[in-house]
């Protein structure tokens, strides 16, 4: 039967199990032997992974021919406009070329957990955040799309993945889930 661990990686965790730097990976945290991630989320990225005991599963939830939703909650340098929020709707040019249309609002400060390092203040300089849902997943696509537009990310949050949440999963967190035959 396949089970899924959605799993709030940390800020500074690798998504894998091994690495030859020494560098913090999943087997910190988690245990349960057969599982691997679908997908990545970056070493200085937070929130939802997923991890699968299941091959079909594993590459339904990475491929993005599926189109499986990838919702963040970011937090940009500067107020962002709705030009550039527009402008995530549309698709932003990349160096790899356009991005699919994303969907992107402009968010009050989420409750979330405080990040272990706090990310960089700048007394001139106020932050934004915004929910963003891609539909790919290139890599630091969140990044490279809100810092072609102006406003780097600071802080990066994946909340989802298709209807799977965070919900209220701390740093740290998993959670096992089974999926129906």
């Amino acid at each position: 039967m396949p089970d899924l661990i959605l799993f709030n990686k940390p800020y500074n965790v690798l998504s894998q199990f091994t690495d030859e730097s020494d560098r913090p990976t999943l087997a910190s945290y988690i245990k349960e032997p057969g599982f691997y991630p679908a997908g990545r989320l970056d070493q200085d990225s937070e929130g939802l992974l997923i991890l699968t005991n299941c091959g079909i599963t594993q590459q339904r939830i990475s491929d993005p021919r599926y189109k499986m939703g990838k919702g963040y909650w970011a937090q940009l340098e500067g107020l962002v406009t709705e030009e550039a929020l527009a402008q995530l709707r549309r698709g932003v040019l990349l160096k790899d070329g356009m991005t699919r249309p994303a969907q992107a609002r402009q968010l009050p400060e989420p409750e979330v957990w405080p990040r272990i390092p706090p990310i960089r203040e700048r007394k001139l300089i106020p932050t934004s955040w915004i929910e963003l849902t891609i539909y790919e997943g290139r890599n630091r696509q969140v990044r490279r799309m809100t810092a072609a537009l102006g406003f780097p990310t600071l802080r990066l949050i994946r909340r989802q993945i298709s209807d799977w949440e965070l919900g209220e999963l701390q740093p740290g967190e998993w959670r096992k889930v089974r999926l129906d035959p």
